[in-house]
């Protein structure tokens, strides 16, 4: 405010400007979004993703290719379910990548690596105080993936308390920051994945019922690989060009013997192994 004085000296008048800091504090709340956004899809570009993993050309993994380019398009919810080392995280990357969203960040979130107490935090972020080490506002990974998609992986070790808040997510698209009272809306594609038995921990109560038919809009099952051996032969050709190209040596083929053995193997680490 401004004082207005008159030749006499007294103030007559006040001159107020009104600043109105709404848009600017939404256009810096925007900006730290994207900064952060920025820095983890760098990190993502630094990571190698094995796409040959998925290579395959027995009916079960035909029929789960095809379920893909069918569910890519629309804006559903996906569970993927398979043994780990089956491919779960490959298979969530050719959705997105096949998607609407596509040019948009896919988040990763790895919810059996998060510690108990941050993982309210890393998934919904906090405000500046609001516990002790909080020194600033936390973005988390659900602003983060804005407008893409965001990918729950172990989503059997979900804690329940954030149970509770992924179901309100699912059913309003929205939620707060720890600390927060403001509700922040996001526009976000969830594809959840796992390798429990989630209709088996909803029977003893350690996964939340409704939570789970949020998630199970569509369901993905991925075949293990002691199930599909017919693809053994197109995995093994893919990893012979690898280690061609990786040691400069030449392997020009596996004999009978050797492919049978591979063929014969129980394969309990799956395409990983």
């Amino acid at each position: 405010m401004k004082p207005l004085r008159g030749d006499d000296g007294k103030v007559h008048a006040v001159h107020s400007i009104g600043v109105d800091v709404t848009e600017r504090v939404l256009a810096e709340r925007e900006r730290a979004r994207l900064e952060q956004q920025n820095l983890y899809l760098q990190e993502e570009i630094k990571s190698v993703h094995n796409f040959d993993e998925i290579i395959g050309r027995s009916p079960a993994l035909l029929a789960v290719l095809d379920k893909i380019g069918r569910v890519a398009p629309t804006g559903a919810t996906v569970l993927i379910c398979g043994e780990t080392g089956t491919g779960k995280e490959l298979i969530a990357r050719a959705i997105h990548s096949n998607s609407p969203r596509r040019e948009k960040p896919l988040i990763k979130v790895n919810c059996a690596a998060l510690p108990a107490g941050l993982v309210e935090s890393e998934l919904f972020g906090h405000e500046k105080g609001a516990f002790t080490g909080a020194i600033d506002r936390r973005t988390g990974r659900f602003e983060l993936a804005h407008g893409g998609t965001i990918f729950l992986d172990e989503i059997g070790e979900l804690p329940a308390e954030a149970q509770a808040k992924l179901l309100r997510v699912l059913q309003e698209l929205e939620f707060e920051r720890i600390g927060g009272s403001t509700p922040i809306k996001v526009d976000v594609r969830i594809i959840a994945a796992t390798h429990r038995d989630l209709a088996q921990m909803v029977a003893r109560g350690a996964f939340r019922e409704d939570l789970y038919y949020r998630l199970r809009v569509v369901e993905i099952v991925l075949p293990p690989l002691r199930e599909r051996a017919g693809d053994i032969p197109v995995l093994v050709e893919g990893l012979l060009a690898k280690i061609t190209h990786d040691l400069g040596k030449e392997v020009r083929y596996v004999t009978p013997t050797a492919l049978a053995r591979l063929q014969g193997h129980g394969w309990p680490g799956n395409v990983r192994e």
